[in-house]
């Protein structure tokens, strides 16, 4: 048994090591996806606060949820992290984002995993719905989960239940990830031509002649070049609101004779703030 052993070690013995907080994410993911243990030393360790932020404490407890057997080490000053991932199961988990980073910085990380799980995933997830740092969720419903169907990865939702913008967030959205059969590889050189532009503009606890004048001001300047152009819009009032005021406005493209599923790129303007 031990010659065995020795012959044919565990995968999670095979240690990868790491320096700096850089690619966290990326890290955490793959050695999910490939088995591997990793070591990750002196993170941030000559900041002033040293060690892991709270939102990527935040992601390894998320995959800490959505896997069995994982063991996660981090010693006192959080500079030092072992992971050994475990096997990944999918179920129906309830996660808080936190106000640091948005939900779409969680949600691109789990995707890749959720993917390969023993059952679909379904996500409950507080926080930050959109902020101008990382994807909102109206561009993850509207250009991520579309493109992913080229790669025969069918079924992805999300559904926004409260809006929840920088600083405090208060937003909930539920996510669904089905569990994927085969994924076909992808080809897309054809750059085409832009033939039609979509957006999504919301407002939480502000007066709505605001996202008004933006939408207004907006199409002034795409029909320019475009007569199709459809922006919708969204007022949050009241529990659905969130903590925060705020409004934004995500716009995307694609040609005019396919679906959404050939986005060819995607613009998301800056969360402004109302103090």
């Amino acid at each position: 048994m031990n010659l065995i052993l020795h012959l044919f070690p565990p995968i999670y013995c095979q240690r990868m090591q790491f320096q700096g907080a850089a690619n966290f994410r990326h890290r955490i993911v793959l050695s999910v996806l490939s088995g591997k243990s990793v070591l990750i030393k002196d993170i941030r360790k000559d900041d002033e606060e040293p060690g892991l932020k709270n939102f990527e404490a935040s992601f390894l407890r998320l995959v800490e949820q959505i896997s069995d057997g994982c063991r996660i080490e981090i010693n006192e000053t959080g500079t030092v992290i072992k992971f050994r991932p475990g096997i990944i199961m999918g179920g129906s988990i309830t996660h808080d984002c936190g106000t640091a980073r948005c939900m779409g910085w969680f949600i691109e990380g789990i995707i890749p995993m959720a993917i390969f799980a023993k059952a679909p995933l379904s996500v409950n997830m507080t926080g930050i719905t959109n902020d101008d740092t990382d994807l909102s969720v109206d561009i993850l419903r509207n250009v991520t989960f579309p493109l992913l169907k080229n790669f025969n990865l069918n079924g992805l939702s999300l559904e926004i239940k409260k809006r929840g913008a920088h600083p405090n967030g208060g937003g909930e959205a539920h996510l669904y990830i089905p569990i994927a059969r085969e994924i076909q590889p992808l080809n897309i050189t054809d750059m085409g031509l832009i033939k039609r532009v979509r957006g999504v503009g919301y407002c939480s606890k502000i007066s709505p002649s605001i996202l008004a004048r933006l939408v207004d001001t907006t199409r002034s300047v795409l029909n320019q070049y475009l007569p199709d152009v459809y922006i919708h819009t969204d007022h949050y009032k009241g529990k659905d609101s969130g903590l925060s005021a705020g409004y934004s406005l995500a716009l995307y493209a694609g040609e005019g004779n396919k679906q959404y599923d050939c986005v060819l790129r995607h613009c998301y303007a800056q969360l402004m703030r109302i103090h």
